[in-house]
């Protein structure tokens, strides 16, 4: 990854990044704005007092604007006023076990709130370069020992993974009906690109039914004990920024009109991340120095007990590598949740250092 070729590209550029407010969103925000771009912001307002995008004071940086993806002719309008350079689309509803209580809003969101935003940038002429994120939980999972290929199937067996890869398939048919390779540059300039990652995690979460932020609230606010559905549950977890800084590579490939970079990309950690729900818990109890958990399976909704990830493409021509490893990933990811805690330090400040190491910004950025 090329820190200067980044900031080069997305300097002065103004961005549009739905879902900003969420947790991916928001960190996705403060790297854009740590490179020197213009963020425009599509969302609904944050979850909890305790989100980073609250706890960083996002809202003021940004050009922050709240309403649902699904009111297809405001995005529209709003995309059309600031005339954005580049779009980033993430906000979804990001949930499995909340899906199966909420398939309809779930899929309602989720393919109705892409379709808009495709729609949007159909007719923004401004755009050059979009990126659609999806999620690993795209793939017809067999739950073998294998890694997923961007060219393998799509499919769902719950009402998130299913609606995702809907998503993910409605992309790709904008991509061969409006935005297909072969009229770029003739019939239309802009170049869209689907991005799949896997278990991302990091400050800041405070999602429900999620591990990372379970952990931490019963770190935090109680008595350390959490339950597992299914310790033995085998993910590819990431810190948030690795597939960020994939998103803004792919980005920038799209947005300098290079037109092999259309279409799907997955961005996934080393085999070294591919580890279980019970050892992550047990490496955040070892970091937090305290914690316990209990077992109590729920069968009646179906959750994925193997899902991995097979990066190639992305390391070979996007030239991103990982890294974290999951030892760092953890250590960042719990140290950004105890000095929100303790209110030590402004979380601005600290999600930018972060940022900063990560990316080797210099603090003049």
């Amino acid at each position: 990854m090329n820190t200067d070729e980044l900031k080069k590209f997305y300097e002065g550029k103004t961005v549009f990044v739905t879902g900003h407010t969420g947790f991916k969103g928001a960190w996705l925000s403060h790297v854009l704005l740590s490179l020197g771009a213009k963020v425009v912001g599509l969302s609904l307002e944050p979850k909890t007092p305790n989100d980073i995008f609250v706890r960083t004071g996002l809202g003021k940086l940004v050009s922050h604007n709240e309403f649902d993806i699904r009111e297809t002719k405001r995005v529209e309008e709003l995309m059309k006023e600031v005339s954005p350079d580049i779009v980033f689309h993430l906000a979804a509803q990001p949930l499995v076990r909340r899906s199966y209580y909420e398939p309809l809003l779930t899929i309602d969101t989720n393919v109705i709130g892409t379709t808009s935003v495709l729609e949007a940038v159909r007719n923004t002429p401004s755009v050059r370069s979009v990126v659609i994120i999806t999620t690993d939980k795209v793939y017809q999972n067999k739950e073998e020992m294998y890694a997923y290929k961007e060219e393998d199937s799509l499919n769902g067996r719950d009402p998130y993974s299913a609606s995702k890869a809907a998503a993910d398939i409605i992309t790709q048919s904008y991509i061969h009906s409006f935005f297909n390779t072969d009229n770029y540059g003739e019939k239309h300039n802009t170049l869209v690109g689907i991005a799949r990652a896997g278990n991302v995690i990091g400050g800041g979460d405070w999602s429900e039914d999620r591990l990372v932020p379970d952990i931490m609230r019963a770190a935090l606010h109680k008595d350390g004990e959490i339950i597992l559905r299914n310790p033995d549950a085998i993910r590819p977890w990431e810190h948030v920024l690795e597939p960020i800084s994939g998103y803004l590579m792919l980005g920038l490939r799209l947005g300098e009109g290079e037109k092999e970079f259309s279409g799907p990309w997955n961005f996934g950690p080393d085999e070294s991340s591919w580890i279980s729900v019970g050892e992550v818990t047990k490496k955040m109890f070892e970091l937090l120095g305290k914690g316990t958990f209990k077992i109590i399976p729920d069968k009646e909704k179906h959750e994925a007990g193997l899902l991995m990830l097979d990066a190639t493409k992305a390391r070979e021509n996007l030239e991103w590598v990982p890294k974290w490893d999951i030892q760092r990933t953890l250590k960042e990811t719990v140290q950004w949740y105890t000095l929100n805690q303790s209110g030590e330090v402004p979380m601005e400040e600290f999600t930018r250092k972060q940022i900063r190491e990560y990316f080797n910004i210099t603090e003049s950025v």
